[in-house]
């Protein structure tokens, strides 16, 4: 039986789950979820195989269309009912209502897809997701 003071039943070969509060915030921040320093994305939305300053392997996430998702649901939540209040309570043209609240949810949008990207990531590495936990040969993760 293995010496695991953490939780006596994890199995022998399962380590267990990272912090996951630092490597959520780290992700949304964009930053590498184990270091916390280095850029998590190149550009927009690419992530980098591995972290420029731990050199932690980054190629392992899976985000997919998870962070499209989560950014459609915040953003319709956020501004369905805003747009309601709005309309109700001013009553705007509604060129002006359209043309500000298309804006608003393109903005937000383009704000929050990466942010939750790296969250997404940042869930993933925490929970040792996608080969994230792999153990090699050496037994170094």
């Amino acid at each position: 039986m293995s010496d695991n003071s953490v939780d006596p039943y994890l199995p022998e070969n399962e380590e267990p789950p990272r912090a996951l509060g630092p490597a959520l915030r780290n992700g949304w921040r964009r930053r590498c979820p184990n270091c916390g320093n280095g850029p998590l994305l190149k550009g927009y939305l690419k992530v980098h195989d591995e972290c420029t300053v731990c050199r932690e392997e980054l190629h392992h996430q899976r985000a997919d269309d998870g962070p499209a998702y989560l950014t459609i649901l915040f953003v319709g939540h956020l501004m369905a009912p805003l747009l309601h209040i709005v309309f109700t309570t001013w009553r705007p043209e509604p060129l002006v209502l359209f043309t500000i609240f298309a804006i608003g949810c393109v903005t937000l949008s383009l704000y929050l897809l990466p942010r939750l990207k790296g969250a997404v990531i940042g869930f993933q590495w925490a929970r040792r997701m996608h080969g994230f936990g792999l153990v090699d040969d050496e037994g170094l993760a």
